[in-house]
């Protein structure tokens, strides 16, 4: 190993849709985004669309990108951060959002602590985070499940669930769907919920088409969104 001084590992934010970077992300991120010639993405082909989108400082081939997806192994991540110990910058950013929450990268970056390596996260768009702001549900209490169970009555077990877990501690709810099965998803907590169960669909964050809408589930039998194909986060709050 070298015995320079390691460089930083820098948490690049990226954009949530078809938006202009500048539009959601500051202007300082932008310029570090870049500046780096090593990064390590979720999607490298996504990564290549960004630097192109932002302008990166340096010709796209000149520049590092190795792939860190749901599928790299936990003996991918001492090779990936080499570069970063033997004194070179590195940045890790997923297709969309914040890398590390609800994304791939948490190993990496917990190495790189364990490694003495600092981590800067830097200020972007989080799905999340924005649902949450604008759901008008509980703030302060509040959990993340990623994913939800595919086939149907373990949905609907998970979502009964959930709820008693929001009742029990006054807890907002919060879980992400693959776009293709958002309607089907929605359908389900209005089959499983109770009737006065606070539920937020968040669609198309940041985007032009973005919609954000809170109501009892007894209101959304009246009325349902078409979500197919928009990225969704669901909220659920039992009061």
């Amino acid at each position: 190993m070298s015995s320079s001084p390691a460089g930083l590992l820098y948490l690049l934010p990226n954009v949530l849709g078809d938006t202009a970077p500048d539009a959601v992300i500051p202007a300082a991120v932008l310029n570090r985004a870049r500046s780096l010639d090593y990064l390590i993405a979720e999607d490298p082909k996504a990564a290549r669309a960004f630097l192109k989108h932002i302008g990166a400082a340096r010709p796209l081939q000149s520049i590092r990108i190795e792939r860190l997806d749901h599928n790299a192994p936990a003996g991918d991540f001492a090779s990936l951060l080499e570069p970063v110990l033997a004194g070179r910058d590195a940045g890790l950013i997923s297709e969309a959002g914040l890398p590390a929450v609800a994304d791939p990268g948490a190993g990496l970056v917990r190495l790189a602590h364990e490694r003495g390596v600092r981590v800067v996260p830097l200020s972007g768009p989080s799905s999340i985070v924005l649902a949450l702001s604008a759901s008008g549900l509980e703030g302060q209490r509040f959990a993340f499940h990623g994913y939800l169970p595919a086939a149907p009555a373990e949905l609907a077990f998970a979502l009964t669930e959930l709820e008693r877990q929001s009742r029990r501690l006054r807890q907002t709810q919060i879980f992400i769907e693959t776009p293709y099965r958002n309607d089907r998803t929605l359908a389900a907590m209005l089959r499983a919920l109770a009737p006065a169960t606070l539920v937020c669909v968040a669609a198309d964050l940041t985007l032009e088409s973005e919609t954000v809408k809170t109501r009892p589930v007894v209101a959304w039998r009246k009325e349902t969104p078409q979500l197919k194909g928009r990225p969704t986060v669901f909220l659920l709050l039992s009061e």
